[in-house]
């Protein structure tokens, strides 16, 4: 055998070569041209005992500086109980299989469907599916969505204040689809309502994409943006941290259609930005058109509930010209992590959570602005993130914090950095943040 963990024989090998008509292994790369071949040794170390592997590797985490994070943008670092790793790597639920055959497939089905009763709940919506990528291919997929309930609307309005990594998803899902997407304007880093109106009044809308709190941490007022969407015919969507859900307003009491998000916040590590998790909820009247699987609970013929696939509309299942989406997984681990996380943490413990971030980014602000330099951007109402703007090298700036193990915030242009707290930041670290990004600087009285 060529490599200790292939199970092919040589003969397999050979039997396979003389099925597709080639004479060896070097044919299947015939077309590839021979300027472009790497033909050098593989630097790779030498074969080493587990125990100089852990060696290496603890060598290798000694080395790695962690830092203080006050950054979000979309991930962000959130307590999770110690439980939830242990759990989620119980037998019954875990597994990297669909759940198609559901008699042996029934913790799995049990916790997807505890998933979307809770994300339901917590959004405020009829029914969820069983989560999706991410945040930004759950919005692509929402504006998908809009697009195929409407009658001849082919334009989406997108808020200029959503994150820019999830509109440059949407425009990437939209351009293969003839979706013409619209942005709406911004005016002091909210969305502009007197520009929505103009463009809705436009006609051919499908739909229209807010976020809330927005990109920049802002938590908008919505009051009257659903009736005005669907004056005009247009699904109302509206993407959201999900987390932040604890103590705002749900999409559904801002009238939203259908509510989607980033599931991160929701205790998952934050693992250098993935994998996260995508969530989508809508009304009942658009469960045709969501896409993935929905779990249901029923009885078995010994009155015994049991846990099935309830809706599929996918192209695995049905004509691919009628599938709603092509997505083809569900976050499963990721859904079972928040299932856990939510069951452990309880509505009480997501409000506390949500709370001390809030109260932590509020903190950090004020004391920030007595520093001279620093101003908060936009005088809005914010969350747990905000943006301020800097007299002087932000990227200077950070530097400087990175070498007192601070990671400060996310630079959002030359003068604006945006910051975020969580319940994990104490009091101490935020004084700790304070005194090195203000240094050397005069205070206000």
């Amino acid at each position: 055998m060529m490599y200790k963990y292939f199970p092919h024989t040589d003969d397999d090998i050979a039997q396979m070569l003389e099925k597709i008509g080639v004479s060896s292994l070097d044919d299947l790369y015939a077309d590839v041209p021979e300027c472009i071949r790497f033909r050098q040794a593989y630097n790779l170390p030498e074969a080493m005992s587990e125990v100089e592997i852990r060696q290496m590797f603890a060598q290798m985490a000694r080395e790695c500086q962690p830092l203080t994070v006050f950054a979000g943008a979309g991930v962000y670092d959130h307590y999770a109980p110690s439980v939830v790793k242990d759990l989620i790597g119980r037998e019954e639920f875990l597994t990297s299989y669909t759940p198609y055959q559901a008699e042996i497939s029934q913790g799995t089905l049990h916790y997807i469907f505890e998933y979307q009763s809770m994300m339901a709940e917590l959004t405020g919506m009829d029914v969820s599916n069983a989560s999706m990528y991410d945040g930004a291919t759950a919005t692509a997929e929402a504006v998908m969505m809009a697009f195929h309930a409407a009658k001849k609307a082919t334009k989406v309005l997108v808020s200029e204040t959503i994150d820019p990594k999830t509109l440059r998803v949407v425009q990437t899902y939209a351009k293969y689809h003839d979706i013409s997407i619209e942005t709406i304007a911004a005016k002091d880093g909210a969305t502009d309502r007197d520009d929505l109106r103009q463009k809705l009044a436009q006609g051919g809308v499908a739909g229209v994409v807010v976020q809330q709190p927005n990109y920049y941490g802002i938590v908008e007022d919505y009051s009257g943006l659903a009736e005005e969407t669907h004056q005009e015919k247009a699904l109302l969507i509206i993407n959201s941290i999900a987390a932040d859900l604890a103590i705002l307003k749900t999409p559904r009491e801002w009238g939203a259609d259908i509510a989607v998000g980033e599931g991160q916040s929701l205790g998952i590590p934050m693992s250098f930005g993935g994998p996260g998790i995508g969530y989508m909820c809508c009304t009942e009247k658009l469960i045709r058109k969501l896409p993935g699987r929905i779990v249901g609970m029923t009885r078995d013929n010994r009155g015994q509930r049991a846990f099935v696939l309830t809706l599929q509309a996918r192209e695995q299942h049905i004509r691919r010209q009628k599938a709603t989406s092509n997505i083809c997984s569900n976050q499963s681990l990721m859904a079972l992590y928040v299932t856990i996380y939510l069951s452990v943490m309880g509505k009480e413990g997501l409000k506390e959570a949500a709370e001390l971030s809030y109260a932590g980014a509020h903190y950090l602000c004020e004391c920030l602005v007595k520093d001279p330099r620093f101003t908060l951007k936009y005088q809005q109402p914010y969350f747990n993130e905000f943006c301020v703007t800097y007299e002087g090298d932000i990227e200077s700036l950070q530097r400087r914090c990175t070498e007192k193990c601070f990671m400060a915030g996310v630079k959002v242009d030359e003068h604006t950095l945006m910051l975020a707290v969580t319940e994990q930041r104490t009091k101490e670290e935020i004084d700790e943040l304070v005194n090195i990004m203000t240094e050397t600087s005069p205070q206000k009285a």
